[in-house]
């Protein structure tokens, strides 16, 4: 068993040169990367830092001035007889944004590019605002009414920017399933970890992978997802619902905590994080390719602004106007990065241990012990340090779990755009199930797939290589619509608004007005 799974994990070796390629291209030929300034930035860099300045522009930088606007229609109570509410899809988003990455990605961010590196996550994430407004109202104005469902997001606006043809609709579903797919198994893998070490860290005892709480809590795992992912989107985004501010509340509440009791070394994470963006020699050698390329890699990993992955969930969401979902898609943006990387940057950088005398040890550690024991060394006493490890793996484990149902309810949104039929759907579900036990049987069996990682990278590239561009395919129809929407002059959104066919919001827009006529009589 052990040898297959050393195999498998062999033949992901390419993964990590063709990911590296594309993130790093051109500055990968030397006759581009001798142009002085010009020469660090790679075309993915400029893609979404780009895009995100663009479309801040041309919407007026919509993430400043509805950012309250976004808050309040998160506030708002509505019954949904179909779909799901705007905070359910908040939610159901936020579950995939607040994933593993906001440990694993920052703190490797950090290891390898330096505290800089958060510096341009903050930058690429409030760009990203405005790229994760735009998709999501391309997601709304798009989507598609099924039963007592709406599906909409990527492979729904991209089938009909590209003229309407089934071809790019199934292309960008399958895209999104096969990276999706390939995530799962590092998912599983996770909380089973997790949990692992939560154990450990009560008994105080080391428990082997093959001891038999593993097994239970494997199945027990699985049993836990099937039931959730076949329940469909209802349930999952009533597991979200739950989990979401749990996680969320827990680990914001933890890292405060730490930041309170290490004062003192506030100021020298400032210094450390604009010193190491803005250095004459950052800016001017070679290390500044690295910090930019490693802040934006790992925020577009963590919040995954302008990878149109969140748009699944945009588009399922019931809503007054397109551009209501855009503005709370938004601030998933701002929650995922501003708030929940910065604080896992806090503890990084004021824990000094990536400088200290102990560097070299924290180096050879993968990400997770790397962010725990620069935790450790921000706590004082042994008891302290044993509870704030507890609840920052619980909070890594659910991270993992909310990210794991998420893919595989985003898998079967995609799915609908290839087929409704059950057996789709089923297929999906349950090849979803397959691959995250096949996650946990490499947790099982002691052996990392690291190169898995390797795989998320790839693929959120490529699937920003097709989503850039047809933001800008749909953006004519965004700008048209964000005017309308701040009009506020009580017109119904319709496909005259945008000049393109929008059958959802026709047929919206002519209930409406036969309900008045009714009313009339």
């Amino acid at each position: 068993m052990e040898h297959l799974f050393s195999a498998i994990n062999n033949i992901f070796n390419f993964v990590i040169p063709v990911s590296d390629f594309f993130w790093d291209f051109p500055t990968n030929f030397s006759w581009y990367a001798s142009i002085p300034i010009l020469g660090n930035f790679s075309l993915a860099v400029m893609l979404l830092i780009g895009s995100g300045i663009y479309f801040s522009i041309r919407t007026g930088f919509i993430q400043v001035t509805h950012f309250g606007k976004g808050i309040c229609i998160l506030a708002k109570k509505k019954s949904d007889e179909i779909g799901i509410s705007s905070l359910a899809a908040f939610f159901l988003s936020s579950a995939m944004r607040v994933g593993p990455g906001n440990i694993l990605g920052v703190t490797g961010a950090i290891a390898t590019g330096g505290p800089g590196a958060l510096f341009w996550m903050w930058v690429s994430a409030f760009f990203g605002m405005a790229t994760a407004y735009t998709e999501a109202v391309l997601a709304q104005i798009f989507k598609e009414k099924k039963k007592d469902e709406f599906v909409g997001g990527l492979p729904f606006y991209g089938k009909v920017l590209l003229g309407n043809k089934l071809w790019a609709g199934v292309a960008l579903s399958l895209m999104y399933i096969i990276y999706a797919m390939c995530c799962l198994p590092a998912q599983g893998f996770n909380v089973v970890s997790s949990i692992g070490q939560m154990a450990e860290i009560v008994t105080g005892a080391s428990m082997g992978s093959a001891s038999y709480f593993y097994y239970i809590v494997s199945v027990l795992l699985i049993l836990v997802t099937a039931y959730i992912a076949f329940g469909g989107i209802r349930k999952v985004t009533r597991v979200t619902d739950g989990l979401v501010p749990v996680m969320a509340v827990i680990y914001v509440g933890v890292v405060f905590l730490l930041i309170l009791l290490n004062l003192g070394s506030v100021p020298y994470f400032f210094g450390a994080v604009f010193g190491g963006a803005f250095t004459p020699q950052a800016v001017f050698g070679g290390i500044f390719g690295t910090v930019l390329v490693q802040g934006v890699k790992r925020g577009l990993m963590s919040n995954e602004a302008g990878q149109g992955t969140i748009t699944m969930a945009a588009g399922a969401a019931n809503t007054d106007h397109p551009c209501e979902q855009g503005c709370v898609q938004s601030i998933g943006v701002f929650l995922d990065t501003m708030v929940i990387c910065t604080l896992t940057g806090f503890v990084v950088v004021m824990a000094h241990v990536w400088t200290g005398s102990s560097a070299e040890a924290w180096f050879a550690m993968d990400r997770l012990p790397k962010f725990l024991e620069s935790a450790k060394v921000l706590t004082p006493g042994t008891a302290m340090n044993a509870a704030v490890a507890f609840l920052l793996t619980f909070c890594f484990c659910l991270f993992a779990f909310t990210c794991l149902v998420g893919m595989i309810s985003f898998s079967e949104i995609a799915a609908n755009r290839i087929s409704s039929s059950k057996k789709v759907i089923y297929t999906v579900r349950i090849v979803g199930i397959f691959i995250t036990a096949f996650g946990i049987a490499c947790s099982l069996a002691g052996i990392e797939l690291g190169n898995l990682w390797a795989i998320s990278d790839l693929g959120n590239i490529l699937i920003v290589f097709a989503n850039i561009p047809l933001l800008y395919l749909g953006a004519k129809c965004v700008f048209r619509a964000t005017a309308h929407f701040k009009k506020k002059d009580g017109t119904p959104f319709t496909s005259s608004v945008i000049g393109h066919s929008c059958p959802y919001w026709d047929e919206r827009a002519g209930k409406a007005t036969d309900k008045k006529t009714d009313s009339a009589r």
